[in-house]
């Protein structure tokens, strides 16, 4: 092989990788908002809204919140719309009072029915009654915005949930609730309540707890876990779960989580040979490719696919607060494992192939030596990062005295065992007792 060709091998742009990358294109917020349906897709739209930096793209966000929050019954997320609007989409999207009003009061006179409806049931103490009574009014809250309203109704449920299959209902409730309001804690103690009645789970609501699950650990900053929960996400979800989280959602999220806290290996068992995870990458082909360019050590390549994809991942409402954190672990991993096979690395061709100056990479590298995650040194002066590798004659002298030590210790309790039983000193205590 020669020189150039290992600089290549190593994360440089070889002549012969010709693969186009992605272009950093400006998000399509219609295909995007089409993943998604309920609240869900209306609070996206407003986060884009209120994080991006293009006035354009803004006002379409909010054009097809105002047009989706008319679909429904929330007056309060309404008169908020308007009020970013603030006239900048013409007389078609300005405030519509007659709406408000006619929502508003249609509301009143349900909620005095629901509640009408509820206290029959509770007189007539019918469990299945009283339990639906209640859904409808934690639905009703739920299509209003009232979510803290919403998730005490349906948890009041679980006192008249008589089948498993209710307590699965009121769980996917509450979870659906409590990820909307941004309460975690709550999302990860309803979903192994639920999964504490197997025998009613189906296929799709267990890949619902699996995506639910890995949301709760991805806002709790446990990236390798979160990974492995959406590494778990059966095919069969679909878009089954739109009200929260799109297929590709879960590429996403699971690709980007398992680059940032998996070794190698697991990796490679966990994620490119995971053939249902597989069905997920393919809904993202910029996930699939940057995963397989890491592992096959490609990085410059990987990691334009990254740059190229963090301003619309800036403007994920799940992912946003963790791309910078994200983005620096895969960066470490990078870099740790390009120097791992090496005794001595030349820090020009090492820029060369991460696209960075030399002075750059020697501050990426003195934190991750300083850090212990690897075992180098640098000279400065001519520019070469030398490892240092352990003795491994005297590792393995030590091993093997470790390893004589514990066999005679093993072989002394074991003589002292047979001649106890030899003398029968068990019986013997046992008869003076």
């Amino acid at each position: 092989m020669e020189a150039d060709d290992e600089i290549y091998a190593n994360g440089g742009d070889g002549p012969s990788r010709n693969r186009p990358i992605i272009s950093g294109e400006q998000l399509d917020i219609e295909a995007y908002a089409g993943l998604y349906t309920g609240r869900t897709k209306i609070t996206r739209l407003l986060f884009i809204s209120d994080h991006c930096d293009n006035p354009p793209m803004q006002l379409e966000a909010l054009r097809m919140a105002y047009d989706e929050i008319k679909k429904g019954e929330n007056t309060q997320l309404f008169r908020e719309v308007v009020q970013k609007i603030d006239g900048r989409l013409g007389p078609n999207y300005a405030m519509d009072s007659a709406w408000c009003e006619t929502v508003d009061r249609r509301a009143e006179q349900r909620k005095e029915r629901l509640e009408n409806e509820l206290n029959a049931y509770r007189t007539n103490l019918i469990k299945e009654s009283i339990r639906m009574g209640y859904n409808d009014f934690g639905d009703f809250y739920y299509a209003h915005g009232a979510l803290g309203d919403a998730f005490k109704i349906y948890v009041r449920t679980r006192d008249y949930c008589t089948t498993s299959k209710h307590i699965i209902h009121m769980c996917m409730s509450a979870i659906l609730v409590s990820i909307e309001m941004g309460q975690f804690t709550h999302v990860t103690s309803y979903v192994s309540k639920a999964e504490q009645t197997p025998e009613a789970l189906d296929p799709i609501t267990i890949a619902k707890l699996r995506c639910a699950a890995g949301l709760a650990h991805l806002e709790a900053k446990k990236y390798k876990l979160a990974a492995r929960k959406f590494l778990e996400v059966a095919p069969e979800l679909g878009n089954s779960y739109t009200e929260v989280i799109a297929p590709q959602d879960v590429a996403t999220y699971g690709g980007l989580c398992a680059l940032a806290s998996f070794e190698r290996t697991e990796l490679k068992n966990k994620v490119i040979d995971n053939l249902n995870f597989r069905n997920f990458l393919e809904l993202v082909p910029e996930v699939r490719e940057l995963i397989h360019d890491f592992y096959s050590s490609h990085y410059a390549s990987c990691l334009d696919y990254l740059g190229n994809l963090k301003a619309n991942l800036l403007l994920d409402i799940h992912l946003h607060d963790h791309v910078e954190t994200l983005y620096d672990q895969i960066r470490n991993k990078a870099l740790i494992q390009y120097t791992h096979p090496f005794v001595s690395v030349d820090l020009n061709m090492m820029a060369n192939a991460f696209k960075t100056s030399v002075a750059g990479l020697e501050k990426e590298l003195e934190a991750l030596i300083t850090d212990n995650q690897i075992q180098a040194r640098i000279d400065s002066h001519n520019k070469i990062l030398y490892a240092r590798h352990a003795d491994q004659r005297n590792a393995t002298f030590q091993r093997v005295l470790q390893t004589g030590s514990e066999f005679d210790r093993d072989v002394r309790a074991m003589l002292l065992r047979a001649n106890l039983i030899k003398h029968e000193y068990n019986l013997r205590a046992s008869r003076k007792l």
